[in-house]
């Protein structure tokens, strides 16, 4: 296994894969200081106020003169990004070779949608009947759990009290939930007084399917988990009709996440999800990137990706509008990255984006979506939504994935609506948490190849679609919510 990583030639830090003691010699470099792993040190002298290199990009500047040999990260260096900045096209060509062979077996929808699971799911349109939700949960998968893959209902405090946008993009969000494909069947329950009553949420909703969706008030009846159970009855008996059939890869649309990132995030598991974002865009299928705050720093590279200028705009938009986001809070657009990922060896906002959106690959940016947009455009799209990890992994369920690929350095159990994949960075925390992880990106770093780890990757994902293996979140029952807010709670 090496034991450092110069990841390009025009960089003036390495990034040390397991820890390094002082006085060792890398590249001809005397260590003046010890180097945890993950970590940067200097390849050269590097001037107070000159950039610091990684990726072949500049991650910030030394804030004070660094030594050859020394360590670099937040003592020493500071992020260059600051404000709100204007942005030209510069397109780059991304035509990439087609293939259509790979297949999975899905459930195929009546709207045409696929989903890779047959769940039935409970919608509340508010908070306050969480706690129905969460009986009928119970015992329903106690009396009809063997019909289907599943019944799960996915608590949140929102659905009253709440104004303008706030109150849309609940809407917004719960309807992206009824109508999901991994659902076979959906019970919305409300509980009749809310703001978002049946009232106002059925004309949101749109066309449904009646053997499908099912609508339940509970003041209105005298036993609402005797009307609920029956209704659960039904779906889970008209889901169970359901079979899966064969179909093409290009159905497939894998939304892309990292969370409790480390030094090796940008190196082993996020360029690993970019490989298999193009393999997925290669076979016709679609994938979603997200976290628009830390696209920060590395945005023009997906700008100049966009398929036009139009797709360019809607790019620029998304990330001026996010800054704005933060600038009307009073909050610093650029406070990031988080303790953790510090720890781990991230030391600015450029060097954590630098390495985020690795995730998307290489691939053209087919669209841009505003948040609990559905996706439209096949290929690679761009998602609004926090670096939140609820938060972002619930607009890509919204925008329509149907499994989410999760890198993680440090380590997360979380688990979204839908298979949620973890991916870790480095083989110690795969060994450490063989509960959480799915798939050890480490491997990248020891030795293994990176073209036969991706289609061993890939194989493993349409076996995951085609429900002949489940994730550890999955396993664990892990499965939660979260809704963008952004104003006043009444």
């Amino acid at each position: 296994m090496d034991r450092f990583i110069r990841i390009n030639a025009a960089d003036n830090v390495a990034v040390a894969l397991v820890p390094l003691t002082a006085g060792e010699e890398i590249l001809g470099v005397k260590l003046c200081e010890d180097i945890p792993a993950g970590h940067k040190f200097a390849l050269r002298d590097i001037a107070e106020g000159e950039n610091v290199i990684k990726y072949a990009a500049p991650i910030g500047h030394a804030t004070q003169a660094i030594g050859k040999g020394c360590w670099v990260h937040t003592h020493n260096v500071k992020t260059n990004l600051s404000g709100m900045l204007e942005y030209s096209y510069h397109p780059h060509p991304c035509s990439m070779p087609q293939d259509r062979s790979a297949t999975f077996e899905g459930y195929v929808r009546e709207d045409g949608r696929v989903g890779i699971r047959n769940e039935v799911w409970i919608v509340n349109t508010v908070g306050c009947v969480n706690g129905t939700a969460k009986t009928l949960e119970r015992l329903a998968q106690e009396a009809y759990g063997d019909r289907v893959d599943g019944i799960h209902c996915f608590v949140h405090p929102y659905g009253c009290s709440q104004l303008g946008e706030d109150h849309a993009n609940t809407q917004k969000l719960l309807s992206a939930m009824v109508h999901h494909p991994n659902a076979g069947g959906v019970l919305v329950l409300s509980l009749g007084c809310e703001n978002n009553n049946l009232n106002v949420f059925k004309p949101v909703l749109g066309e449904i399917d009646e053997r499908r969706v099912k609508f339940l008030v509970t003041q209105e009846h005298e036993d609402e988990i005797e009307a609920g159970m029956q209704l659960l009855d039904e779906l889970t008996a008209y889901a169970a009709q359901q079979k899966r059939q064969t179909v093409s890869a290009s159905s497939l649309i894998i939304g892309l996440k990292c969370g409790g990132s480390d030094g090796l995030s940008g190196i082993t598991a996020n360029p690993l999800l970019g490989r298999i974002s193009d393999l997925v865009c290669r076979h016709g299928g679609t994938t979603l990137l997200t976290e628009v705050p830390e696209m920060f720093g590395a945005e023009t590279l997906l700008m100049d990706r966009c398929k036009d200028e139009e797709t360019f705009r809607k790019c620029v938009d998304l990330i001026n509008d996010f800054k704005a986001y933060f600038i009307r809070h009073g909050q610093e657009v650029y406070e990031n990255p988080s303790p953790g990922n510090k720890a781990g060896g991230i030391t600015t906002l450029e060097d954590k984006s630098l390495g985020c959106t690795q995730k998307g690959g290489s691939s053209e940016v087919r669209g841009v979506l505003k948040y609990c947009e559905r996706v439209q455009e096949k290929g690679l799209n761009l998602v609004q939504g926090p670096g939140n990890d609820i938060c972002a992994c619930t607009a890509l369920m919204a925008a329509g994935a149907q499994m989410i690929l999760f890198t993680t350095g440090r380590g997360t159990p979380l688990g979204a609506p839908v298979p949620t994949v973890k991916v870790a960075t480095n083989t110690a925390l795969a060994e450490k948490k063989k509960n959480w992880i799915d798939f050890n990106a480490g491997v990248l770093v020891q030795g293994a190849d990176p073209e036969e780890t991706t289609e061993a990757f890939f194989s493993w994902l349409l076996r995951l679609a085609s429900g002949e293996v489940h994730t550890k979140a999955e396993q664990n029952g892990y499965r939660e919510i979260a809704i963008f807010k952004d104003g006043v709670t009444l």
